[in-house]
């Protein structure tokens, strides 16, 4: 589950539901255009954009993941939950959640639990990624 929520959370600095086996993981916009990646490290993820350029990383810690800008400064973290996760900025402020349901889809919350948008993954491994109304914004594989 850590490693699927390390996934997302850059694009909507967030995210979310079963493990994703690959230690690399490319992100995709709605149209199959690459946008960025995440490599994997010993402490967590590294995020890079479409031209290979580091934007930030996440690193775990024993309940979730803190987030950094490129800069080593923290802008947020994630914290597991008993159905997902909750997210805040980095002054500790709630910003959002993450639910996962008996069906396998990520649900995600903004602060005041209002629906944003989901996450389902298919048997190929690919994760897509809905708005609130159900159009798809991106996938990541």
């Amino acid at each position: 589950m850590k490693k699927f929520l390390s996934i997302f959370l850059v694009f909507y600095f967030v995210a979310l539901t079963t493990a994703i086996a690959e230690a690399n993981v490319n992100s995709y916009d709605q149209y199959g255009r690459k946008t960025g990646s995440y490599r994997q490290t010993s402490s967590g993820y590294n995020t890079y954009n479409q031209h290979g350029q580091k934007t930030g990383s996440f690193r775990e810690t024993s309940n979730g993941y803190n987030q950094y800008d490129q800069y080593g400064r923290k802008t947020g973290s994630y914290r597991e939950t008993s159905s997902g996760y909750n997210s805040y900025d980095q002054y500790g402020r709630k910003t959002g959640s993450y639910k996962t349901g008996s069906n396998g889809v990520t649900t995600k919350y903004d602060q005041y639990g209002r629906k944003t948008g989901s996450f389902k993954k298919d048997s190929s491994g690919r994760v897509t990624e809905y708005d609130k109304y159900g159009r798809k914004v991106g996938s990541y594989k």
